[in-house]
């Protein structure tokens, strides 16, 4: 059976729009009886509901499984409740999730439910996996772009000749994030959310990044790994070859999958022993 790609439009209060997002449907996917999980993938910079469709193998790897996928899209927003308004964050935990849960046969609990992405997205899942401890029982994230909200100035500058280079520029980045000292960098700072205290247990983690990825880029993983590791918690952590790229992505997606698989409850797939 083929996984079943679904193209919605959607109401945000949040966001005071209709949004679309794309619903994967595993080729396993019952419309009854036990609940599905669920992952919500987040895309990179600039990114949409689409991208991970065009340059991933997400689809083929959904055949034969019970795991669900919901891919919204912020474009250059982070999935963050941003310096300039604009509450991605809300929409997505207020208005995508239960809206998901009401259509669809979802597993509607944390145990069941997994958030992950790419760059900017990986990061986002990251903030999103603390702060909503109740909501989502694992993170995974590739390369994921941690100290957005501690970025100072133009740390890529040197790379902007690439034409093929995907990073926001200084006001770019300030409009989501405002000025340094700014109340959105301060309630998404990665390393205050790792330490701060809170009555549930965090998600599972899973994160990966390119050994040929930029400095920086492995530099804030191997650091967010290790504050989880000094919180106490244990991250699957991975550095394979590969650049900050979608090339790299698409061949981690199979490991990261996977882990979402083992960390959620009602994954195995359909027909498999109980």
């Amino acid at each position: 059976m083929t996984a079943e790609v679904l193209s919605l439009r959607l109401p945000s209060p949040a966001l005071g729009r209709d949004k679309r997002v794309n619903v994967l449907l595993p080729g396993g996917y019952r419309s009854s009886g036990p609940g599905h999980p669920v992952l919500y993938l987040l895309h990179g910079y600039g990114g949409g509901r689409n991208t991970w469709l065009d340059h991933t193998p997400l689809l083929d790897l959904l055949d034969e499984h019970r795991l669900m996928v919901v891919l919204p899209e912020s474009g250059r927003r982070w999935f963050v409740n941003d310096h300039a308004g604009l509450a991605y964050e809300d929409y997505l935990v207020q208005d995508l999730i239960p809206a998901v849960d009401a259509e669809f046969n979802t597993l509607a609990d944390r145990s069941g439910r997994a958030v992950g992405g790419f760059s900017m997205g990986g990061a986002a899942a990251l903030y999103l996996g603390l702060r909503h401890r109740e909501l989502f029982g694992a993170v995974a994230s590739h390369a994921g772009a941690f100290e957005g909200p501690l970025r100072v100035g133009d740390p890529y500058a040197g790379h902007r000749a690439d034409p093929g280079f995907v990073m926001p520029d200084i006001d770019s980045h300030e409009r989501v994030w405002g000025p340094p000292g700014s109340a959105a960098r301060h309630e998404y700072d990665p390393y205050r959310l790792i330490r701060a205290e809170h009555p549930l247990p965090p998600p599972a983690f899973y994160l990966d990044v390119g050994t040929g990825d930029y400095e920086r880029m492995v530099r804030m993983n191997r650091t967010v790994r290790d504050a989880l590791r000094t919180r106490g918690w244990d991250p699957e952590y991975h550095e394979r070859e590969g650049g900050h790229d979608w090339e790299f992505v698409g061949r981690s997606l199979p490991h990261a999958l996977g882990f979402v698989s083992r960390r959620l409850t009602g994954t195995a797939p359909v027909g498999a022993a109980a």
